[in-house]
Protein backbone atom coordinates (compact mmCIF):
# COMPACT_ATOMS: atom_id res chain seq x y z
CA UNK A 1 0.00 0.00 0.00
CA UNK A 2 1.44 3.40 -0.92
CA UNK A 3 1.40 6.39 1.41
CA UNK A 4 -1.19 8.07 -0.83
CA UNK A 5 -3.71 5.41 0.15
CA UNK A 6 -5.53 5.44 3.47
CA UNK A 7 -5.22 2.50 5.81
CA UNK A 8 -8.57 1.96 7.54
CA UNK A 9 -7.99 1.05 11.17
CA UNK A 10 -10.27 -0.32 13.86
CA UNK A 11 -9.52 -0.29 17.57
CA UNK A 12 -10.94 -2.72 20.11
CA UNK A 13 -10.75 -1.50 23.70
CA UNK A 14 -10.43 2.21 23.05
CA UNK A 15 -11.18 3.53 26.54
CA UNK A 16 -7.99 2.51 28.39
CA UNK A 17 -4.49 3.97 28.47
CA UNK A 18 -3.24 2.00 25.46
CA UNK A 19 -6.42 2.60 23.51
CA UNK A 20 -6.24 6.34 24.14
CA UNK A 21 -2.56 6.55 23.24
CA UNK A 22 -3.17 4.59 20.03
CA UNK A 23 -6.03 6.90 19.04
CA UNK A 24 -3.73 9.91 19.50
CA UNK A 25 -1.12 8.39 17.20
CA UNK A 26 -3.50 7.16 14.50
CA UNK A 27 -5.60 10.34 14.47
CA UNK A 28 -2.58 12.25 13.14
CA UNK A 29 -0.98 9.48 11.08
CA UNK A 30 -0.62 10.64 7.46
CA UNK A 31 -1.66 7.29 5.97
CA UNK A 32 -4.41 6.18 8.39
CA UNK A 33 -8.09 6.87 8.90
CA UNK A 34 -9.80 5.53 12.02
CA UNK A 35 -12.88 3.57 10.94
CA UNK A 36 -14.18 2.76 14.42
CA UNK A 37 -13.23 2.72 18.11
CA UNK A 38 -14.96 -0.09 19.97
CA UNK A 39 -15.98 0.17 23.61
CA UNK A 40 -19.07 -1.58 24.97
CA UNK A 41 -19.22 0.56 28.12
CA UNK A 42 -18.92 3.86 26.22
CA UNK A 43 -20.84 3.16 23.00
CA UNK A 44 -22.33 6.32 21.50
CA UNK A 45 -20.23 8.68 23.62
CA UNK A 46 -17.67 11.07 22.16
CA UNK A 47 -14.12 9.75 22.52
CA UNK A 48 -13.24 13.09 24.13
CA UNK A 49 -15.61 12.32 27.01
CA UNK A 50 -13.08 9.68 28.12
CA UNK A 51 -9.84 11.00 26.60
CA UNK A 52 -10.41 14.70 27.20
CA UNK A 53 -7.22 15.80 25.42
CA UNK A 54 -8.84 14.56 22.19
CA UNK A 55 -11.44 17.34 22.29
CA UNK A 56 -11.83 18.62 18.74
CA UNK A 57 -11.51 15.19 17.14
CA UNK A 58 -14.90 14.13 15.77
CA UNK A 59 -14.75 10.56 17.04
CA UNK A 60 -17.38 8.38 18.75
CA UNK A 61 -17.15 5.08 20.57
CA UNK A 62 -19.23 2.23 19.16
CA UNK A 63 -20.23 -1.28 20.19
CA UNK A 64 -20.43 -2.41 16.55
CA UNK A 65 -17.70 -4.28 14.65
CA UNK A 66 -16.92 -3.66 10.97
CA UNK A 67 -14.99 -5.71 8.46
CA UNK A 68 -14.38 -2.90 5.95
CA UNK A 69 -10.98 -2.16 7.51
CA UNK A 70 -7.36 -3.05 6.77
CA UNK A 71 -5.95 -3.43 10.27
CA UNK A 72 -7.46 -4.16 13.69
CA UNK A 73 -5.70 -3.20 16.91
CA UNK A 74 -6.62 -5.17 20.04
CA UNK A 75 -6.13 -3.04 23.18
CA UNK A 76 -7.75 -5.49 25.55
CA UNK A 77 -6.72 -6.85 28.91
CA UNK A 78 -4.31 -9.75 29.01
CA UNK A 79 -6.16 -12.97 28.19
CA UNK A 80 -9.03 -11.15 26.46
CA UNK A 81 -7.69 -11.07 22.88
CA UNK A 82 -7.82 -14.84 22.41
CA UNK A 83 -11.39 -14.83 23.73
CA UNK A 84 -12.38 -11.92 21.46
CA UNK A 85 -11.09 -13.63 18.32
CA UNK A 86 -12.84 -16.86 19.27
CA UNK A 87 -16.17 -15.06 19.71
CA UNK A 88 -16.01 -12.70 16.70
CA UNK A 89 -15.47 -13.50 13.03
CA UNK A 90 -12.80 -11.18 11.67
CA UNK A 91 -12.21 -11.29 7.91
CA UNK A 92 -8.96 -13.16 7.22
CA UNK A 93 -7.65 -10.38 4.97
CA UNK A 94 -7.61 -7.95 7.94
CA UNK A 95 -4.24 -7.58 9.68
CA UNK A 96 -4.35 -7.85 13.47
CA UNK A 97 -1.96 -6.23 15.96
CA UNK A 98 -2.52 -7.44 19.52
CA UNK A 99 -1.15 -5.28 22.34
CA UNK A 100 -1.86 -7.85 25.08
CA UNK A 101 0.26 -10.88 25.99
CA UNK A 102 -2.03 -13.55 24.50
CA UNK A 103 0.10 -14.49 21.45
CA UNK A 104 3.65 -13.48 22.38
CA UNK A 105 4.96 -16.94 23.22
CA UNK A 106 5.53 -19.53 20.49
CA UNK A 107 3.29 -22.05 22.23
CA UNK A 108 0.38 -19.56 22.13
CA UNK A 109 1.08 -17.86 18.81
CA UNK A 110 -1.95 -19.21 16.93
CA UNK A 111 -5.63 -18.34 16.93
CA UNK A 112 -7.56 -20.48 14.47
CA UNK A 113 -5.84 -20.00 11.10
CA UNK A 114 -3.97 -16.93 12.30
CA UNK A 115 -0.33 -17.14 13.32
CA UNK A 116 1.19 -14.22 15.21
CA UNK A 117 4.73 -12.92 14.75
CA UNK A 118 6.50 -11.38 17.75
CA UNK A 119 6.62 -7.69 16.92
CA UNK A 120 10.01 -6.41 18.06
CA UNK A 121 11.32 -4.66 14.91
CA UNK A 122 14.94 -4.61 16.06
CA UNK A 123 14.80 -8.42 16.15
CA UNK A 124 12.13 -9.49 13.64
CA UNK A 125 11.78 -6.63 11.14
CA UNK A 126 11.82 -8.86 8.03
CA UNK A 127 9.26 -11.25 9.53
CA UNK A 128 7.03 -8.33 10.50
CA UNK A 129 7.08 -6.98 6.95
CA UNK A 130 5.56 -10.21 5.63
CA UNK A 131 3.26 -10.91 8.62
CA UNK A 132 -0.53 -10.63 8.78
CA UNK A 133 -0.73 -10.80 12.59
CA UNK A 134 1.54 -9.25 15.21
CA UNK A 135 1.93 -9.92 18.92
CA UNK A 136 3.18 -6.59 20.23
CA UNK A 137 5.87 -7.03 22.92
CA UNK A 138 5.47 -6.02 26.55
CA UNK A 139 6.91 -2.74 27.83
CA UNK A 140 9.45 -4.17 30.27
CA UNK A 141 10.26 -6.90 27.73
CA UNK A 142 10.98 -4.35 24.98
CA UNK A 143 13.25 -2.18 27.12
CA UNK A 144 15.17 -5.11 28.60
CA UNK A 145 15.60 -6.90 25.26
CA UNK A 146 16.87 -3.83 23.44
CA UNK A 147 19.57 -3.57 26.09
CA UNK A 148 20.64 -7.21 25.65
CA UNK A 149 20.13 -8.19 22.00
CA UNK A 150 23.58 -7.07 20.73
CA UNK A 151 25.28 -9.24 23.37
CA UNK A 152 23.04 -12.20 22.53
CA UNK A 153 23.94 -11.76 18.86
CA UNK A 154 27.57 -12.43 19.72
CA UNK A 155 26.84 -15.19 22.25
CA UNK A 156 28.14 -13.00 25.08
CA UNK A 157 25.24 -13.23 27.51
CA UNK A 158 25.95 -14.74 30.91
CA UNK A 159 23.69 -14.74 33.96
CA UNK A 160 21.90 -11.38 34.03
CA UNK A 161 20.68 -9.35 36.99
CA UNK A 162 18.14 -6.71 35.96
CA UNK A 163 16.31 -4.01 37.89
CA UNK A 164 13.66 -1.83 36.27
CA UNK A 165 11.28 0.89 37.39
CA UNK A 166 8.09 1.85 35.57
CA UNK A 167 5.48 4.59 35.76
CA UNK A 168 1.92 4.14 36.97
CA UNK A 169 0.44 3.95 33.45
CA UNK A 170 2.11 0.55 33.11
CA UNK A 171 -0.52 -0.82 35.49
CA UNK A 172 -3.45 0.17 33.27
CA UNK A 173 -6.31 2.59 33.85
CA UNK A 174 -8.35 0.53 36.34
CA UNK A 175 -7.75 1.69 39.88
CA UNK A 176 -6.03 -0.54 42.40
CA UNK A 177 -4.55 0.02 45.83
CA UNK A 178 -1.12 0.77 44.32
CA UNK A 179 -2.30 3.07 41.51
CA UNK A 180 -3.96 5.81 43.59
CA UNK A 181 -2.04 9.09 43.65
CA UNK A 182 -1.90 9.11 47.45
CA UNK A 183 -0.13 5.71 47.41
CA UNK A 184 2.19 6.37 44.46
CA UNK A 185 3.34 9.85 45.44
CA UNK A 186 6.78 9.84 47.13
CA UNK A 187 6.74 6.04 47.09
CA UNK A 188 8.30 3.06 45.28
CA UNK A 189 7.81 -0.68 45.66
CA UNK A 190 9.28 -3.87 44.25
CA UNK A 191 6.70 -6.29 42.84
CA UNK A 192 6.62 -9.67 41.06
CA UNK A 193 10.24 -10.18 42.10
CA UNK A 194 11.90 -12.80 39.83
CA UNK A 195 8.45 -13.86 38.51
CA UNK A 196 7.37 -11.08 36.11
CA UNK A 197 5.22 -12.25 33.19
CA UNK A 198 7.58 -10.73 30.60
CA UNK A 199 10.43 -13.09 31.47
CA UNK A 200 9.22 -15.84 29.13
CA UNK A 201 9.01 -13.64 26.03
CA UNK A 202 12.43 -12.16 26.79
CA UNK A 203 13.89 -15.65 27.05
CA UNK A 204 12.42 -16.71 23.70
CA UNK A 205 13.79 -13.62 21.96
CA UNK A 206 17.28 -13.97 23.38
CA UNK A 207 17.27 -17.65 22.36
CA UNK A 208 16.77 -16.56 18.73
CA UNK A 209 20.27 -15.07 18.84
CA UNK A 210 22.02 -17.12 21.53
CA UNK A 211 20.93 -20.74 21.74
CA UNK A 212 21.89 -21.20 25.38
CA UNK A 213 20.04 -18.22 26.82
CA UNK A 214 21.27 -17.50 30.37
CA UNK A 215 19.20 -16.97 33.50
CA UNK A 216 17.60 -13.53 33.78
CA UNK A 217 16.96 -12.38 37.35
CA UNK A 218 14.53 -9.47 37.14
CA UNK A 219 13.28 -7.23 39.95
CA UNK A 220 10.66 -4.71 38.71
CA UNK A 221 9.70 -1.59 40.67
CA UNK A 222 6.63 0.65 40.74
CA UNK A 223 7.69 4.29 40.47
CA UNK A 224 6.06 7.54 41.62
CA UNK A 225 5.76 8.98 38.09
CA UNK A 226 3.26 8.40 35.29
CA UNK A 227 5.20 7.09 32.31
CA UNK A 228 8.58 5.73 31.32
CA UNK A 229 10.78 2.71 32.08
CA UNK A 230 14.37 2.74 33.31
CA UNK A 231 16.23 -0.60 33.13
CA UNK A 232 19.68 -1.50 34.45
CA UNK A 233 21.01 -4.96 33.51
CA UNK A 234 24.26 -6.25 35.04
CA UNK A 235 26.41 -9.15 33.86
CA UNK A 236 30.01 -10.30 33.42
CA UNK A 237 31.64 -9.38 30.09
CA UNK A 238 35.26 -9.53 28.94
CA UNK A 239 35.04 -6.98 26.10
CA UNK A 240 36.21 -3.46 26.87
CA UNK A 241 33.78 -0.55 26.81
CA UNK A 242 34.99 0.83 23.48
CA UNK A 243 34.43 -2.54 21.76
CA UNK A 244 30.98 -2.83 23.35
CA UNK A 245 29.88 0.61 22.17
CA UNK A 246 30.96 -0.28 18.62
CA UNK A 247 29.08 -3.59 18.86
CA UNK A 248 25.87 -1.86 19.97
CA UNK A 249 26.07 0.91 17.38
CA UNK A 250 26.64 -1.62 14.58
CA UNK A 251 23.76 -3.83 15.77
CA UNK A 252 21.27 -0.95 15.78
CA UNK A 253 22.53 0.77 12.61
CA UNK A 254 19.49 1.22 10.39
CA UNK A 255 17.02 0.94 13.28
CA UNK A 256 15.63 4.48 13.63
CA UNK A 257 14.27 4.29 17.16
CA UNK A 258 17.11 2.71 19.17
CA UNK A 259 20.12 4.85 20.01
CA UNK A 260 23.42 4.38 21.83
CA UNK A 261 24.89 7.18 23.93
CA UNK A 262 27.99 7.42 26.10
CA UNK A 263 26.33 10.01 28.34
CA UNK A 264 24.14 9.12 31.36
CA UNK A 265 20.58 8.32 30.21
CA UNK A 266 17.39 9.59 31.83
CA UNK A 267 13.65 9.24 31.30
CA UNK A 268 12.99 12.71 29.90
CA UNK A 269 15.03 11.77 26.82
CA UNK A 270 12.37 9.29 25.76
CA UNK A 271 9.02 10.11 27.42
CA UNK A 272 6.43 10.92 24.75
CA UNK A 273 8.59 9.35 22.00
CA UNK A 274 8.99 5.96 20.33
CA UNK A 275 12.72 5.92 21.09
CA UNK A 276 14.83 3.70 23.30
CA UNK A 277 18.18 5.09 24.47
CA UNK A 278 20.94 2.79 25.73
CA UNK A 279 24.07 3.55 27.73
CA UNK A 280 26.85 1.12 28.73
CA UNK A 281 29.03 1.36 31.84
CA UNK A 282 31.82 -1.00 32.89
CA UNK A 283 34.00 -1.58 35.94
CA UNK A 284 36.46 -4.47 35.68
CA UNK A 285 34.58 -7.36 34.06
CA UNK A 286 31.16 -6.11 35.22
CA UNK A 287 29.01 -4.55 32.49
CA UNK A 288 25.89 -2.51 33.26
CA UNK A 289 23.47 -1.79 30.41
CA UNK A 290 21.01 1.06 31.03
CA UNK A 291 18.02 1.34 28.69
CA UNK A 292 15.14 3.81 28.84
CA UNK A 293 11.85 3.94 26.93
CA UNK A 294 8.29 5.21 27.20
CA UNK A 295 6.11 2.31 28.36
CA UNK A 296 3.05 3.56 26.43
CA UNK A 297 4.92 4.26 23.17
CA UNK A 298 7.99 2.14 22.37
CA UNK A 299 6.66 -0.21 25.06
CA UNK A 300 3.17 -0.42 23.55
CA UNK A 301 1.30 1.85 21.11
CA UNK A 302 4.22 3.48 19.32
CA UNK A 303 5.72 0.08 18.63
CA UNK A 304 2.31 -1.14 17.42
CA UNK A 305 2.21 1.74 14.90
CA UNK A 306 5.83 1.02 13.95
CA UNK A 307 4.78 -2.58 13.24
CA UNK A 308 1.79 -1.42 11.21
CA UNK A 309 4.08 0.80 9.13
CA UNK A 310 6.31 -2.17 8.35
CA UNK A 311 3.35 -4.43 7.50
CA UNK A 312 2.00 -1.87 5.01
CA UNK A 313 5.40 -1.01 3.51
CA UNK A 314 5.38 2.53 4.89
CA UNK A 315 8.30 4.51 6.28
CA UNK A 316 8.93 2.88 9.66
CA UNK A 317 8.85 6.32 11.31
CA UNK A 318 5.55 7.45 9.79
CA UNK A 319 3.26 9.02 12.40
CA UNK A 320 5.95 8.66 15.05
CA UNK A 321 7.83 11.96 14.77
CA UNK A 322 7.14 12.84 18.40
CA UNK A 323 8.73 15.42 20.69
CA UNK A 324 10.13 14.39 24.07
CA UNK A 325 8.66 16.11 27.14
CA UNK A 326 12.08 17.45 28.04
CA UNK A 327 10.97 20.35 30.22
Amino acid sequence: MSTTQSIKAGIIGGAGYTGGELIRLLADHPAVSIAFIHSRSNAGKPVASVHQDLLGHDLLFTDQLRNDIDVLFLCLGHGESQKFLAENKIDERIFIIDLANDFRLKANSRSGNREFVYGLPELNRDKIRSANNIANPGCFATTIQLGLLPLAGKGLLKEIFTTGITGSTGAGQSLSATSHFSWRANNIQAYKTLTHQHLSEIGESLAQLQSAAPALNFVPWRGDFTRGIFISSQLHCDLDLEELNVLYKEFYAGHPFTHITEEPVFLKQVVNTNHCVIQLEKQGDILVVHSVADNLLKGACGQAVQNMNLMFNLDERSGLHLKANYF
